[in-house]
This record gives C-alpha cells, sequence and structure tokens, in this order.
C-alpha cells in the first residue's frame, strides 16, 4: 500500500481547482456537439500536469506513475474527462523507454512543453481486434524508408495529435516462429503523413472521444523514426500496457467517487413521501455498497502503482486493478442512475453522460473477459483456450 504522501494531495488540491473552471456545462456543450475540449486540455498543459511521468531532463517533471495517477483520478472525480489527452501521459513512454537518446532528444522536451502533441496510438484493427498478433498493416522497407500499407481502427485523437505511435508487420505472422515476433513500431508524424498516403475519418460513437479509423496507402515513414530494433515492437506495446491500465483505472476510481457523491447528496436532499430518500435502506445500501467497492479498488490501484514504480514485475496487478475499478465505476454509475430515477437520464444532471463515458472501460483498453483470461493462465496456471 502507498505512503500517505504517495497520495499527492497537493495535485489533488490543484486539479480540483482547475476542473472548477470546467464544469458540466462545458462538457454538456462539447458532448453535444462532439467537438474537442481544447480548452480544458491547454490548461492542463500549461500548469504542466500532462508531462508529470517526463523525465526533468526532457522538460517533464520527473514523478512517478502515482503522480499521474492522482492527476486523472481527481480529474474524472471533479466530473471532467480525461479522455481526450490521457494518452499524452502515457503513450510517450515507448519513446521513452525503447527509443534512442536522439529520437528522445528530438521528441520528448516538445511533449513536455506542449507544443508537441503525442496521443495517437494505432494497434487495433478491423480484422484482428484483441488479437494484436494478426495485424495486417505492413511495413516494408526500402532504402531508408518505410512504406507503410493497411488500415487502423478505434484510434482515438488522431485528429488532434502531431505524432502518432504506429505498431505494424515488418515480417509476414507466417513466417515468424512467435506469433508476437516480426512486429514494429514506427513514431509517425502525422502532420506530413496527412494528404501523401495516410487519411483519418471520424467515426461517430456513443462517447464523444474523437474516435477515427485510418487508412494508409503507401505512406513513407523514414527508417530512423523505428522505436527500437526491427521485430521487436510487440514486446515494447506490452511493456507500455501495465502503466496504461493501471491509468485508466484512476481514471474508475474518480467516476466511482463522482457517482457516489452525487448519488449520496442527491439522497439526502430528495424527499418522496415526506422524507429524504436516503432514510430508506433501499436507496442506502446500493451507495454503501459502491463505496465499498470503490475502497477495494483503490487499495488494488495503488499497489499496481507502487510495484510499476519500483520496476517490479505487475502484469497480473495491472490487469486486476483496471477489472476492480472498471466494475467499481460501473456499478457505481448504475447506482447513480437508479438513485436519481427519472433525472438521471436528464442531460443538465450530466450522469447520463458520465454513464455511457465509464460503461467504455468493460471494453477498453482491455476487456474483462481477457483479463481474466490472463490471471486464468498466468497466474493460476490454467490451460489457455486460444
Amino acid at each position: 500500500m502507498m505512503q500517505p504522501d504517495q497520495d499527492h494531495p497537493e495535485i489533488r488540491d490543484a486539479i480540483a481547482r482547475l476542473c472548477a473552471d470546467f464544469p458540466g456545462s462545458y462538457w454538456r456543450e462539447h458532448d453535444r456537439e462532439r467537438t474537442y475540449p481544447s480548452e480544458f486540455v491547454q490548461a492542463l498543459t500549461r500548469a504542466g500536469f500532462l508531462s508529470v511521468l517526463i523525465p526533468e531532463a526532457y522538460g517533464g517533471s520527473g514523478l512517478g506513475l502515482s503522480a499521474a495517477v492522482a492527476v486523472l483520478e481527481e480529474i474524472h472525480g471533479q466530473g471532467c474527462n480525461g479522455a481526450a489527452c490521457h494518452a499524452q501521459m502515457y503513450t510517450m513512454g515507448t519513446l521513452l523507454r525503447h527509443g534512442s537518446e536522439r529520437q528522445k532528444q528530438a521528441y520528448l522536451p516538445g511533449i513536455a512543453a506542449g507544443s508537441l502533441r503525442l496521443q495517437a496510438f494505432g494497434v487495433t484493427e478491423p480484422g484482428s481486434g484483441t488479437d494484436t498478433t494478426r495485424i495486417r498493416t505492413s511495413a516494408v522497407r526500402e532504402g531508408e524508408r518505410y512504406i507503410v500499407n493497411g488500415q487502423k481502427v478505434f484510434i482515438s485523437r488522431a485528429e488532434h495529435s502531431d505524432l502518432m505511435v504506429l505498431l505494424v508487420r515488418t515480417t509476414p505472422r507466417d513466417k515468424v516462429q512467435r506469433p508476437g515476433d516480426g512486429m514494429s513500431v514506427l513514431l509517425v508524424d502525422l502532420r506530413e503523413a496527412q494528404g501523401h498516403g495516410l487519411t483519418i475519418r471520424p467515426l461517430r460513437t456513443m462517447i464523444n472521444h474523437a474516435t477515427t479509423e485510418i487508412f494508409i496507402e503507401n505512406l513513407p515513414v523514414p527508417v530512423e523514426n523505428l522505436i527500437g530494433q526491427e521485430g521487436s515492437g510487440f514486446t515494447y506495446i506490452l511493456d507500455g500496457m501495465n502503466a496504461e491500465r493501471i491509468l485508466i483505472a484512476a481514471e474508475c476510481l474518480g467516476d466511482a467517487r463522482w457517482f457516489i457523491d452525487k448519488a449520496t447528496l442527491y439522497a439526502r436532499e430528495r424527499e418522496v413521501f415526506g422524507r429524504p430518500i436516503g432514510k430508506n435502506q433501499g436507496i442506502q445500501f446500493p451507495i454503501a455498497r459502491a463505496y465499498v467497492q470503490l475502497q477495494a479498488a483503490r487499495l488494488m490501484v495503488r499497489q499496481a502503482a507502487l510495484l510499476f514504480e519500483a520496476g517490479k514485475p505487475c502484469g497480473a496487478e495491472a490487469n486486476m486493478a483496471k477489472m476492480l475499478a472498471a466494475d467499481a465505476s460501473w456499478a457505481a454509475a448504475d447506482m447513480c442512475l437508479q438513485t436519481h430515477g427519472g433525472y438521471g437520464f436528464a442531460e443538465e444532471y450530466d450522469i447520463e453522460r458520465k454513464f455511457r463515458e465509464t460503461r467504455l472501460y468493460q471494453i477498453a483498453p482491455i476487456s474483462t473477459n481477457l483479463i481474466l483470461s490472463h490471471v486464468a493462465t498466468q497466474v493460476l496456471g490454467l490451460p489457455k483456450s486460444f
């Protein structure tokens, strides 16, 4: 369990003050119009919160993962949404851990300052889904460049990013010994790529996540933009997933807290049959149960973050933290909507928006079933079903 100073109360207080300038009406307008919350992202950037994980040598704060957990949990706990920019915090981890010094010097200071946005992560494809080893986007080397062809889907924020981390196959799957071999990571400059072999198309979904699909046809990418070794990209991507899952779990904690606070306040004030509905155990017990689930999930998230910061193996803990936190936020969302009754469906209460947003985390960035499969096979030693 984290020590008290690792909870970063000063960061949480600062985030709460910043979020006060972005009330529910701000998010409702962007949700209604399906527009990007640029002002919110710029405010976080100016305050330095999106660069907390970048080392000081490259212009960041050089803090541990628990600081990033505090940032994202508090954003969601205040009723805001970090999905517009959370990838700016952790996508650079692939570059930081596996890029060359030249690449880090070229990109990380700009990412830390916010003058460069690296918040697009091109992995998922229509035909592969969660079976990443079956991606078909290919990169064929021709001299000092790769020629890339393929398609990606459910890529968030590509229209609001300067750079994209792109997973490609540099060796066909049927020509490698292990399915995860033969994949590589390229850093694509979207400013140069669009209109020169890369097309981004918005994909309208039930939540306002600036989701897109990407079509790539004969896109040239300089060989110098290869991150790490050719053929080792799958391990690089897996390496960054623990941080992603812990941070998404933090967002779920914030959502759960927001729903519980909202329901508790309403239950105290709303009167039916001449008394507050919060007097009824039919209302009390679901709120209390949601609170218990939240506290249990918070301990798992903190444990996972502590292991990550210590450089210890944390794959199982990161997966379990994400699952428990996502379950806690979804249970709290359902409870909050039920507590408010018909008013929960009204836009002005923000519940229906947050209800839609938090539902995503049963599926992304990894589905609950895949987490259970990981625990069953990797922790309990049961045979794999696929």
